[in-house]
């Protein structure tokens, strides 16, 4: 009989233990934790909802798919999505899938997708066709960012009308010291010089096309979300600045991400970077699933 009490303590302990595990933790402005319904319920109030994410952590995106679901279900369908992950020369191809013009194999054989589109960003997409939930293609076309990151802005002047489509509307201005650019200055280097703020401008033309795409299908009362990489809104930087600038007036959430090595996932704030405290802040486990 001691010998089974003391197996069930055991056995109990383990389960006790397994129950404290996290996947993510939610904080809110304040550095209080906070639950998911709480969150929820703030962000129903926003304009706009920039989710920030690391692009291979499985279970930020699965955590982004249960936040779009429930305010979906919050807001009464009046959602629109949009995402980095996607270009706006790819908007036919995108619409033609969400209304069942294609196939998905024939979706993704003729748009070329990101390697992790199947296993992070289906889900959404595939939501979004359910719902009959508009999905934006939001970001630059690849190629132009590239001809900025080795040639400057200037190289810009020489595409065609047709492609200005693709990219903001110029000529573009850049704040080198708005959040997050001096860190990429740093990143690249004592001697990067010119190519540092080349790469930047190449950053900046993302975050202003995305910013500015993202306010083409704004609508009033319709609350839009936008799935992009941390860097790019994280401490009211890249796209939340651009937005700001365009449009004072609205009100945009912030959702930053970090990942924490502590079993409490408490805020690591990450060393020798500006960090400003944003209306969320997702705490992930450091060694949480990966897609690549």
């Amino acid at each position: 009989m001691k010998k089974i009490i003391c197996a069930f303590l055991f056995v109990s302990s383990i389960v006790a233990n397994a129950q404290e595990l996290k996947i993510y933790q939610i904080y809110n402005k304040k550095e209080k934790k906070v639950e998911f319904h709480k969150m929820i319920n703030e962000l129903s109030n926003y304009d706009i909802v920039l989710f920030g994410e690391y692009h291979n952590n499985a279970v930020n995106h699965w955590l982004q798919l249960q936040v779009t679901k429930a305010l979906y279900e919050k807001k009464n369908g009046n959602l629109t999505l949009g995402a980095e992950m996607f270009e706006r020369h790819q908007q036919t191809d995108l619409n033609n899938y969400l209304l069942g013009k294609t196939t998905d194999k024939e979706f993704q054989a003729a748009t070329k997708l990101w390697q992790n589109y199947a296993t992070d960003y289906k889900s959404l997409v595939d939501l979004a066709k359910d719902k009959k939930i508009e999905f934006v293609a939001t970001n630059v076309t690849r190629k132009f960012a590239s001809y900025v990151a080795k040639n400057g802005l200037s190289s810009l002047d020489t595409i065609s009308k047709e492609d200005k489509k693709l990219i903001a509307k110029l000529p573009l201005e850049i704040d080198y010291d708005a959040p997050g650019y001096p860190e990429m200055i740093k990143m690249m280097g004592d001697h990067a010089g010119i190519k540092a703020k080349q790469f930047v401008a190449a950053q900046a033309l993302k975050d202003a096309t995305m910013s500015e795409t993202i306010l083409e299908y704004y609508k009033s009362n319709n609350l839009f979300i936008h799935y992009n990489g941390d860097y790019h809104s994280k401490s009211y930087g890249g796209i939340y600045w651009f937005l700001k600038k365009s449009n004072p007036n609205l009100k945009i959430a912030v959702i930053e991400i970090l990942e924490g090595t502590d079993e409490k996932l408490s805020i690591e704030k990450p060393k020798e970077e500006k960090f400003s405290t944003t209306e969320f802040i997702i705490v992930f486990p450091k060694d949480a699933p990966k897609t690549f």
